[in-house]
This record gives C-alpha cells, sequence and structure tokens, in this order.
C-alpha cells in the first residue's frame, strides 16, 4: 500500500509539475516581474505549503487572482521592488498570524455571492489584461489602462502574434480531455505555438532575456513610515490568498473524500508566501487545477506538492534560454482560457433564477473589482451582503411574532379571551438578533393597540441577543409612558441572562416577571379586578 501511494505521489508530481511550468511562465509575464518569478513561485509557495500546510494532496504556485493583485502592487511599487516583495513577505505573515488565531474555519462563511463576483471579476480582468499582447501590443496596468489601449492596438494588429496567439488559445480550448493526463493542454499550447514563431514568424513579440540560476535572497527592509502604506496590498494579498487556498481545499476534499485543517493550511500558505517574498517571486495559493490533476494522477500526500516543487527547481537552471524565445502571445493564448475557467458562469447561467438582492451583491462586487480595486471589492460586497442577509434574517424572525394562541391549554385561551382587548399577549418564538430589533419594536406595537396589560411570552424564544433585547427594553419604557403594563413569561435560560444583562427587567416589579403565560395570565386578571375595584 505504502508503495502504491509513492508511486501515485511521484505521478501526481510530476504531472502537476508539467502543467504548472506554462502557467507559472504565463503569470510571471502577467504580473510585470517576468516569467522566473512565476518559477520560483511556484517552487517556493508550492514546497513549504505542502510541507507545513493542511491539505497534504494539495498543490500551491502562481494563480490568476493573486497574480492580479500582484500586477498592481507592482504597477504602483516599480520604482522600489524590494518594497513591492516586503508586501509579499508581510502578506505571508499575515496569512501565518491568521492560522495561528484559527480564522480560517469562518472563511467558509463568506457569502457566494460575494464569492461569485470576486472571482468572476478576477477572470475578466485577466482576459482585459491578456489582449493587448495577443494582438502583439504592450501590456497595460490595470484593466481600464488596458482597455483605453484596445483601440489602437487592434488598429495595429500584429497579425503573426495573433495567429501564435490563437493556436495557444485554440488548443487550450479543443484538446482532448482523454490526452490531458499524458500531455496536458497548457505544455501542448506552450510549445505549439513557440515552435509556430520559431519556424515560421519573427516578428512576435517574446518574452527576451530571462536571468539564469537561483535567485538572490533578500531580506526585507520597511521603513516605519511605510508600513502603514503596504499593510493595506499586504492585507488583500493575504485575505485572498486564504479564500484562494480554502476554496481549493474545499475542492480537494470533494475529490479524496478526506477532510483538511483550515488554520494549518493558512500557516502552510503563509510560510510559502514569506519564502516567495525573500526570492523575489510572485505570491500563491493552492492552485485548483495542478490539485485535481495531481490527485487523478495518483497523488495523495505532502511528497506530491513537494516532489513538482523540486522538478521545477531542477528545471530553472537550464530553462533560461529555452523560455527567452517562448511568445508573449503563446502565454496570452493560455491565459485567456484560465481567465475564462475563473469566471462563475454556473451562476451566470442561473442569474434570472436567482434572488436579485443576491445578484445584486455578486454584480457591485464583480464592478468593483473590475473598474476599483480588490479590497474595496470584497468590503463593499461583503458590507451589501450583510445587509441583504439582515433583511432575510428580519423577515424570518418577525414570523415568530404573533398572537395566535395555538399552544395554550383551552382554558388558559378561554381566560385569555375574557380579558381582550383590555390584557394582550404576544408569543415571541425562535431567535431574534439586532436583524429583526427595529421591526421588533414596530410590531409588538402595531399588534397590541388600546391594551391596558400587554404579557410577551418569551417561553419559546430560543435566543435573544443583545440589539433585540434592547428592542424588547424600548418597548417597555415606551408601554410605561402610555401607562401600558407589561408582564414578561417564560425568560428562562441564557434569554432571561440577556434581559438582565442589559437592565431590561430592572424596569419591572417581581410580579411583573412570571415563569410562565398562566401565571402571566393570573396576575393579569388580578391586576385588572383591582384596577376595576377602585
Amino acid at each position: 500500500m505504502q508503495h502504491k501511494t509513492l508511486r501515485g505521489d511521484v505521478f501526481g508530481g510530476i504531472t502537476a509539475a508539467v502543467i504548472a511550468l506554462p502557467l507559472a511562465l504565463a503569470f510571471g509575464v502577467a504580473s510585470g516581474l517576468g516569467p522566473m518569478a512565476g518559477l520560483y513561485s511556484a517552487i517556493a509557495v508550492g514546497f513549504f505549503a505542502s510541507l507545513f500546510g493542511g491539505t497534504p494532496a494539495q498543490v500551491s504556485g502562481p494563480t490568476g487572482p493573486m497574480t492580479v493583485v500582484m500586477a498592481a502592487v507592482v504597477a504602483q511599487y516599480a520604482d522600489s521592488l524590494a518594497t513591492a516583495f516586503a508586501i509579499v513577505f508581510l502578506g505571508g505573515a499575515i496569512q501565518f498570524l491568521l492560522g495561528v488565531i484559527r480564522v480560517g474555519r469562518y472563511i467558509a462563511y463568506t457569502p457566494y455571492s460575494v464569492i461569485s463576483g470576486f472571482m468572476s471579476g478576477i477572470g475578466i480582468i485577466i482576459i482585459v489584461l491578456q489582449l493587448l499582447p495577443l494582438l502583439g501590443a504592450d501590456g497595460a496596468g490595470g484593466p481600464v489602462a488596458a482597455l483605453r489601449l484596445l483601440p489602437d492596438a487592434m488598429a495595429n494588429i500584429n497579425v503573426q502574434a495573433l495567429v501564435v496567439g490563437f493556436v495557444a488559445l485554440a488548443i487550450m480550448v479543443l484538446w482532448p480531455p482523454a490526452l490531458n493526463r499524458l500531455f496536458p493542454a497548457p505544455l501542448a499550447a506552450l510549445i505549439a505555438g513557440t515552435l509556430l514563431a520559431l519556424f515560421w514568424f519573427g516578428t512576435v513579440p517574446v518574452i527576451g532575456e530571462v536571468p539564469t540560476g537561483l535567485p538572490t535572497l533578500t531580506l526585507p527592509v520597511v521603513a516605519l513610515d511605510d508600513l502603514a502604506r503596504i499593510l493595506q496590498p499586504a492585507l488583500v494579498l493575504a485575505l485572498l490568498g486564504c479564500i484562494d487556498s480554502l476554496l481549493t481545499s474545499l475542492v480537494t476534499d470533494s475529490i479524496t473524500r478526506t477532510r483538511h485543517d483550515p488554520s494549518r493550511e493558512l500557516m502552510g500558505q503563509g510560510i510559502g508566501n514569506m519564502a516567495a517574498g525573500l526570492v523575489g517571486a510572485l505570491p500563491g495559493a493552492g492552485a485548483t487545477m495542478r490539485t485535481v490533476v495531481n490527485v487523478r494522477a495518483g497523488g495523495h500526500s505532502r511528497r506530491s506538492g513537494m516532489l513538482h516543487s523540486l522538478i521545477l527547481l531542477s528545471l530553472v537552471l537550464g530553462l533560461a534560454p529555452l523560455a527567452e524565445r517562448i511568445p508573449l502571445a503563446v502565454l496570452a493564448g493560455i491565459l485567456l482560457k484560465v481567465g475564462w475557467d475563473i469566471i462563475d458562469w454556473g451562476f451566470l447561467k442561473r442569474i434570472g433564477r436567482v434572488p436579485r438582492d443576491k445578484v445584486a451583491v455578486m454584480l457591485i462586487t464583480l464592478s468593483l473589482t473590475v473598474f476599483v480595486d480588490l479590497i474595496t471589492a470584497v468590503a463593499v460586497g461583503l458590507i451589501v451582503a450583510a445587509l441583504v442577509t439582515a433583511d432575510w434574517m428580519s423577515r424570518e424572525e418577525l414570523k415568530g411574532v404573533h398572537a395566535d394562541h395555538g399552544r395554550l391549554a383551552p382554558d388558559l385561551v378561554l381566560r385569555l379571551a375574557a380579558l381582550e382587548p383590555r390584557a394582550f399577549v404576544i408569543h415571541l418564538e425562535g431567535r431574534y438578533s439586532y436583524a429583526s430589533a427595529r421591526g421588533l419594536t414596530r410590531q409588538i406595537g402595531m399588534m397590541s393597540p388600546g391594551s391596558e396589560i400587554l404579557i410577551l411570552d418569551l417561553q419559546a424564544a430560543s435566543r435573544i441577543d443583545v440589539t433585540a433585547a434592547m428592542a424588547i427594553d424600548e418597548v417597555i419604557t415606551g408601554a410605561e409612558a402610555q401607562r401600558v403594563r407589561i408582564l414578561l413569561a417564560g425568560a428562562t435560560g441564557d434569554t432571561r441572562k440577556t434581559l438582565d444583562a442589559v437592565g431590561v427587567t430592572e424596569h419591572l416589579r417581581k410580579e411583573e416577571i412570571c415563569d410562565s403565560v398562566e401565571e402571566a395570565i393570573a396576575v393579569a386578571e388580578r391586576l385588572l379586578k383591582a384596577e376595576d375595584g377602585r
């Protein structure tokens, strides 16, 4: 069994390395740091994330989302790449810290509409940025700049670049799935497009000079005055790396029938990205395509991801002269397919059936991702999604506020009917949170007009948070101003603790806090008799 596992890890590592090679080169060029930065990322992040991570079969390296963020960082700090790599290192350190404090388990709570909009926006950015090199033009810093340059590039198309780019794209799209295990589509596209340019087309822009050998180790040095400035992009890299990696971990779990350790995975990814910052590489994350291929080829342990990195390391020493002749249009063709696959077509196909508020969250996140920046997109997306969720929670929670006495014994219903409308019972069932607090006050007020005594039955209230408790307090103080007496019935356990903690029960006399609705009705009968006897 151990021999079989080892053999599978070897096959998985080799196959993942074959796929990672062209993608790493393409991501490196797309980032503005050059092809070797992508390879160094696959080596550093891939090795250390596998060694220390919490998803054994996962293969890590440069990914589309991380490349898009890094391209923006490189454009901003083009005159100081040392600062850019310090941001990568700091992002890795933040990831490691998030793993230590066990934040990974909360990433799963990110609304799907936000993730869908974010990932689709990333896919669109990759496609827009690769249109210029596909046409033979120079790249641009961001999607908006690329769109501005696109008309000029279309007016001056390099036909040879367009041909080799389309050949690479066609291979990526049409390559038979049965051949993928033997000869992956990205590698086939890279070789075919490069050979086409070498032997038939001589005016296609190529990668150009590539440094040879191993990277130099650079310690991150950041002035205290610059720390606040670089913290934001580092935080973006960290959060995106967490989401990207843990989503891939979930995919890996579904294929391998295992369960990953999210906290350990973030720590491993953090160590990998700190290593990437030290060697001048792109930041990375768990890579879905490479991971799936690794598992299907037999890789099931950390060895496969580590072996994939070691294979790439052995190639680095002799790869530079070959990489110099790779056309940029070929890499663009490969990345166009990558960007297309990142777009969440599943959500877009169902957009007519998905609730409008979820669609709005997705489109807002997508638009901000493409036209503003990633941190704004995620922040605004989460805020809007939280508001949408709060609105839904409010409607659902307020369904539990009613005056239907079906739970009460028949004799209690008769006794209560004799007291109405002077005494009124409102039942609160289920949970109540900040979302329903405003509506709770309004709905209770609307349901009991003209009552002299209002009984709030909390026996079936499973949970009341502080904000909802304050809303009940507001009901009580408002009732006092209108000379209406409030009786609390059945408030026990955590519900009673919350009401006591915020001072709700301080406004009530001892007799007004009852253990049950039956006791509250008896108190109401006594109070109304006393009132009539005056």
